[in-house]
């Protein structure tokens, strides 16, 4: 990607977002294997209904993760940080491909508002790119690490029978730590408090909405 001209990048980014938005990303790692291996999991109908709205919500979050990264990649300065901001989009891809088959196998559906969770998501990632790369790298190591909290919520709350979903989740939360950690070493700088409070308020409406949505 690094050779390539801005036309090309946007052209390439483009595609992208249609692959993601049109539910065709496919995992380049296998499915978990704790979650191939697990026998169906003997759940009542509200407990699948719970169940596939936490997996919505997290889906929804590599939705909005696809489009940060790409966004963030698209307006790096550095060479390195582009590289390791398109790695790690890489690497969402699997979390999208594996909770879309989830949601598959719970008998439910994506989010409706896709489309519109990807074009906010790259609206906001393009914006922090323009701060300059530290701040571009601060805002994922923020991000991560509220992704992490709440991925760890998601374990809490997921029913103890569905062994699928939770080595997915775990898995997923997993990744999301390395994905900080890395960003941190490359010299992402610890955003404000109001800016890290309004992230947080950010994430609530879309868990919230994605939920039911």
């Amino acid at each position: 990607m690094q050779n390539l001209s801005m036309l090309d990048r946007l052209l390439a980014a483009a595609q992208r977002a249609l692959q993601t938005v049109g539910g065709r990303s496919i995992a380049s790692r296998p499915y978990p294997p704790l979650a191939a291996e697990a026998p169906p999991a003997a759940l009542s109908e509200s407990e699948r209904r719970h169940a596939a709205a936490l997996i919505r919500v997290d889906h929804v979050g590599e939705v909005c993760a696809q489009a940060l990264y790409e966004a963030q990649a698209l307006g790096a300065r550095e060479p390195g940080v582009q590289a390791a901001l398109e790695r790690a989009s890489l690497e969402e891809v699997d979390h999208l491909a594996w909770t879309r088959k989830r949601l598959e196998d719970l008998g439910d559906r994506t989010s409706w508002l896709n489309p519109f969770w990807y074009a906010g998501a790259f609206s906001i990632g393009f914006l922090a790119s323009r701060l300059g790369d530290r701040v571009s790298l601060g805002f994922v190591v923020e991000t991560e690490r509220q992704v992490e909290q709440h991925l760890l919520g998601h374990l809490e709350r997921l029913p103890a029978q569905d062994h699928a979903s939770r080595a997915i989740v775990a898995q997923m939360k997993e990744d999301e730590q390395l994905h900080g950690l890395a960003a941190r070493e490359l010299g992402g700088s610890e955003l404000p408090a109001p800016v890290r409070l309004a992230m947080r308020m950010a994430a609530r409406v879309m868990t919230a909405t994605a939920y039911y949505v």
